[in-house]
């Protein structure tokens, strides 16, 4: 028993046959055939709604085409170029430095715990003068 996808567009009942995915790092609409399965970042557009798709300003919008019988990409392309772009845009990973003279040991979420480390002889700060001299 086959589902057909549905248009992603609220009060469309038309058949899905075009896969919306939006690339935010490089203000890109990447438009392609029917991806081959739901992806909840994805949107699924009937023929109509895809042909009347328009990009915010300073936006680009890339159609691929959907005719697989000449070759061209396949479903899973889609999917493929999008993943790309996303991998090529995202930041290198940060490296965790000490901060102060904590070192990180553990790191939940947005939580650290950190723990000082004992300081050496020779970077001990000067003692500070006592008030009472």
């Amino acid at each position: 028993m086959s589902v057909v996808r549905r248009c992603s567009r609220t009060a469309c009942r038309q058949p899905a046959v075009f896969t919306l995915t939006y690339v935010y790092a490089d203000s890109t609409a990447v438009l392609g055939p029917l991806a081959a399965y739901v992806e909840p970042h994805c949107y699924d557009l009937c023929a109509m709604h895809a042909e009347r798709l328009t990009a915010p300003r300073g936006w680009e919008v890339v159609r691929l085409p959907a005719d697989n019988t000449t070759g061209g990409p396949g479903s899973d392309d889609l999917e493929a170029l999008a993943n790309a772009v996303r991998e090529a845009a995202r930041p290198p990973a940060a490296k965790h430095h000490p901060v102060g003279q904590g070192v990180e040991t553990h790191r939940r979420g947005h939580l650290r715990v950190v723990k000082s480390e004992p300081q050496r002889p020779d970077t001990q700060p000067p003692a500070r003068p006592s008030r009472d001299a």
